[in-house]
């Protein structure tokens, strides 16, 4: 399967997962209904338009001090209001059963003889794509209730944001209660959990979380055992060859600037919280980067403001979506590719894809007849 090809499945994944509603009382995380104490939403000072250039001292942009709780665990100690961590109940071992040849093993030899030709896919995403992790974790962000997998071979709720299956169910297993070997995660692995985001307060009052971060340390944590099992060598090129998806950030507006957390909104404009978020994205990647990961593929946030929640909050007529919302969402879009296009420019031999999801999503829902 071609490059190209999975990212018009995983962007048709983004556009049509989203909007699923069955009622009020079972939403995702990404558009539950928050409780009435939401403080009025800011509108940036500078509304955005498609022709509009970015301002000329925001670009490159160094983020202010911020709280250190809210930060990446790479620049700050976790806040003791985090829980910790669930680590797996059955993690991967890189322990093998002996060949039968008194040979010595060339993990080398091994790794081209068994690796797979395709392109394995590592999936680092929110509810979108979680299919159970957050099973394993002391969360509010859990589908584990109907109408939630009504439609699942068992017709039991199974961690899915959705009444069955999803495409990631055929492609990849998930990190967390996955009971497999190490060569399973050859063919790639998904690390998607519900309410994750970009900062690591994000979601916070749902509970536990895998933040984009974690998942990263997760994927760190894949690749050690990979070169244990199979050689570095072997392991880097597996990587690189690989392709990295990432989908993140909407629970760093749903669940934290929108709500006004740690008056975050007395401290960053709409405009300056995006660039904020596009620097960390920044570093995180690079952190991929440092691990041989060349081949990514960003998507940019989807049209929150057609939520249903939004469209109740804002009193919206005959379905029309809440441009204060979009208009904040196709800023951090606009810092988003702007980020991709520096990381091209800057980092030797990476290839990273930014996959507009707000355009394709708006233009399903304006043909939608």
């Amino acid at each position: 399967m071609s490059m190209k090809l999975l990212v018009l499945v995983f962007s048709l994944l983004i556009v049509f997962s989203r909007p699923k509603l069955i009622a009020n009382t079972h939403l995702s995380p990404r558009i539950s209904p928050f409780h009435s104490s939401i403080p009025p939403f800011i509108a940036p000072s500078q509304p955005f338009t498609s022709q509009s250039p970015a301002p000329e001292s925001s670009l490159p942009f160094e983020p202010a001090l911020f709280a250190e709780k809210h930060l990446s665990p790479r620049i700050s100690p976790f806040s003791s209001s985090v829980p910790p961590f669930i680590a797996p109940s059955q993690p991967f071992t890189s322990q093998s059963q002996a060949p039968e040849s008194s040979l010595p093993f060339e993990p080398a030899l091994f790794a081209d003889k068994h690796l797979s030709p395709k392109i394995s896919p590592f999936l680092f995403f929110d509810s979108v794509v979680d299919c159970g992790t957050n099973n394993f974790l002391g969360t509010l962000a859990k589908a584990d209730r109907l109408p939630y997998g009504r439609d699942f071979d068992t017709h039991q709720p199974t961690g899915r944001f959705s009444n069955g299956r999803i495409p990631v169910d055929y492609l990849v297993p998930s990190y967390l209660g996955q009971t497999g070997t190490v060569e399973d995660m050859f063919q790639g692995v998904n690390y998607a959990s519900a309410g994750a985001g970009i900062i690591l307060s994000s979601g916070s009052e749902l509970g536990q979380r895998v933040s984009f971060a974690m998942q990263i340390e997760q994927f760190v944590d894949t690749f050690q055992q990979m070169i244990l099992s199979i050689g570095e060598e072997a392991s880097d090129r597996l990587v690189s060859n690989s392709v990295f998806y990432i989908s993140i950030g909407v629970n760093d507006y749903i669940h934290f600037y929108i709500r006004n957390i740690s008056s975050v909104q007395d401290l960053y404009t709409p405009w300056n919280f995006n660039q904020f978020l596009a620097s960390n994205l920044r570093q995180e990647i690079k952190t991929l980067y440092n691990v041989k990961v060349r081949r990514m593929v960003v998507m940019g946030l989807p049209p929150i403001g057609c939520a249903p929640y939004y469209l109740w909050k804002y009193k919206s007529q005959n379905g029309e979506c809440a441009e204060e919302v979009n208009s904040m969402i196709m800023e951090s879009n606009f810092v988003m590719r702007y980020t991709v296009d520096q990381l091209n420019r800057e980092l030797p031999g990476a290839s990273i894809i930014y996959c507009d999801v707000l355009q394709s999503a708006m233009d399903i829902l304006k043909n939608h007849h």
